[in-house]
């Protein structure tokens, strides 16, 4: 045998090693994990690995390398993610959905390796300094995910471009039924009244905004973002109502802490999660600040039923820079600190996994469209982000809060009967609206 000959004989045992022993520490750390249902790894050296019990969906997915499979082990928060956007993840039979739930579900009942463990300890403990969101990072990040090409987010979200958790009466009922429901629930919370004038902070395409607008006829809402995008496309559909039957809506690119005066109603949606943990105080003595004294606000939020924790790597990178999820001991004593009180707390557990089920299910047809405005990559990230959401919000102690805020606790009625009563009343009007037009509508045919 030639030098080069035994060289290459010793570099191929190495691999061949190094080989056997990811795919042996895949099956030990696997077969904690996943003991229901039916999951087949193939492994980069062509092994079959077979976990579960065999019961349900059949679920099988492939390692392209072994360094995959190693950075899978050491790390699956952040390298998964970004293997199944490289391709070196695969999911052969099944959907990432599928894989990513049964994961989630499993681990529920195994302990984390140590390693495991050491990791998440260290980001926990360093979540308040990657979570300090001043000014203009702020809007960077906001830049990040909202100043995508306003088509991608036509494809699967709802005609009003809901994008947080809709409120679904029924689990069978339509996104965009739901997402109506949603806005029909926060304005009962709010209990608007004619004239008020309300702040929507966060107001994203201002589909809310214009829903409020219709419930203080002869006030003012004004809603701000930190999105180009987003504020272009709500000013172009401001309400032209002149005859006082609305309020007068006004949208701004403005920080929230850059605001002055006073609002009857504050609401904010989908947007706290962005805030940053170092920055709650700020953000509640601002809105304590904006708020008059017998005014109400509304703060809807994704968070954590569990104890404090960390945004998981992965999205941090890719998705939304500088988010962070509470847990409710997080958010009270910034509220208390405020001067505030809490006046309502509800817990919404599924319903934001019903709604990711509709984006995702609506993205993964839209595929060959997407594809149109960014490339294969940029559709396995967000097939990742919409699947890992879904799976998290049904298998882990992710939530949302609506909790309602005043500085007086005689503010809104003690019991909660006004909140269904609102919302009837809001449904009502809205169906005499649509039976208007209808009948407006064909006497311009006739």
């Amino acid at each position: 045998m030639s030098r080069l000959q035994a060289e290459d004989h010793r570099q191929n045992k190495g691999v061949g090693i190094l080989s056997g022993l990811a795919d042996w520490s895949l099956k030990r750390a696997l077969s904690h994990i996943v003991t229901r249902g039916s999951l087949t790894v193939t492994t980069a050296a062509g092994r079959v690995l077979t976990f579960g019990d065999g019961a349900g969906q059949p679920v099988h997915v492939r390692f392209a390398d072994t360094r995959a499979e190693w950075a899978f082990l050491v790390d699956a928060d952040l390298r998964l993610g970004e293997l199944y956007m490289d391709g070196r993840f695969l999911v052969e039979q099944g959907s990432l959905y599928d894989f990513v739930a049964m994961m989630l579900r499993e681990a529920q009942n195994s302990t984390h390796p140590l390693i495991a463990r050491v990791i998440d300890h260290i980001r926990t403990r360093l979540r308040i300094f990657r979570h300090r969101n001043l000014p203009g990072r702020s809007k960077t990040n906001v830049a990040h995910h909202y100043d995508l090409d306003g088509r991608l987010y036509e494809l699967f979200l709802d005609p009003d471009r809901q994008y947080s958790c809709a409120y679904f009466e029924h689990p069978d009922q339509s996104l965009e039924e739901a997402q109506l429901a949603k806005k029909r629930h926060l304005a009962a919370k709010l209990s608007i009244e004619p004239d008020n004038s309300i702040l929507d902070i966060g107001c994203g395409w201002g589909g809310l905004a214009r829903h409020l607008a219709e419930q203080a006829p002869g006030g003012y809402v004004l809603g701000v973002t930190l999105s180009e995008e987003q504020h272009e496309y709500a000013s172009k559909r401001v309400p032209g109502a002149m005859d006082g039957s609305l309020a007068e809506v006004q949208f701004a690119l403005r920080d929230y802490r850059s605001l002055t005066g006073h609002f009857d109603r504050i609401v904010s949606v989908g947007m706290f999660e962005h805030v940053g943990l170092a920055s709650y105080r700020t953000f509640f003595r601002k809105c304590a600040e904006l708020l008059e004294d017998d005014g109400i606000m509304v703060l809807h939020t994704i968070g954590c039923s569990a104890t404090p924790g960390f945004t998981t790597p992965w999205l941090d990178k890719y998705i939304f820079p500088g988010g962070y999820i509470p847990a409710l001991s997080e958010i009270v004593p910034e509220v208390e600190a405020a001067g505030l009180t809490i006046t309502d707390v509800e817990v919404l557990r599924l319903h934001y996994a019903w709604t990711l089920a509709n984006w995702r299910e609506r993205f993964m047809a839209r595929w060959a469209e997407v594809t149109k405005l960014y490339d294969e990559r940029f559709c396995r990230m967000w097939e990742y982000y919409l699947s890992t959401a879904e799976a998290a919000f049904r298998y882990e102690d992710l939530v949302v809060f609506q909790i309602q805020i005043s500085k007086r606790n005689d503010i809104v009625p003690v019991t909660r009967d006004y909140i269904a009563r609102s919302e009837v009343e809001q449904a009502s009007k809205s169906n005499v609206e649509r039976s208007v037009e209808r009948k407006a509508d064909n006497v311009l045919v006739g």
